[in-house]
């Protein structure tokens, strides 16, 4: 499924175009929802929570990008293109952005500064991400 937002950045080098796999799709739904299920698990670390819950974000966009036959390296876009894939506005996926920027923080540089409310709110946001997704996927 074709978008001229997404074809763009194809031109520029920012996704790869590639055939829809339904299949690949359905695994990394079915990655985000347990990756979901680990962020919610309270006997885990607050850090190992937040990890959790953006790698299910993370899932759950690339899935959506996949169903409309795109591919991405960076982590960044795959979340940006949430605006053309699902329809979501920017102060929706623009917290994704920030736990993206913690991630690397803590990924490149050892240093992760969440709190509670923070795995919260991701929580909730990939619960609404991966339904948004099957809803997609379903069509």
């Amino acid at each position: 499924m074709s978008q001229p937002e997404l074809d763009n950045l194809v031109r520029i080098g920012q996704l790869k175009a590639e055939p829809r796999n339904t299949q690949e799709v359905n695994r990394m739904l079915s990655m985000a929802r347990s990756r979901l299920n680990d962020a919610q698990l309270s006997n885990l670390s607050l850090e190992g929570r937040f990890t959790s819950a953006y790698n299910a974000a993370h899932s759950a966009a690339l899935a959506a990008l996949r169903w409309h036959g795109y591919r991405s390296e960076n982590r960044y876009t795959v979340f940006q293109c949430l605006t053309h894939t699902l329809g979501w506005p920017a102060n929706r996926w623009r917290v994704l952005d920030t736990a993206h920027q913690k991630r690397n923080l803590a990924e490149y540089e050892g240093y992760l500064d969440v709190e509670e409310s923070t795995v919260a709110e991701m929580c909730t946001l990939v619960q609404g991400l991966i339904l948004d997704v099957q809803r997609l996927v379903v069509k």
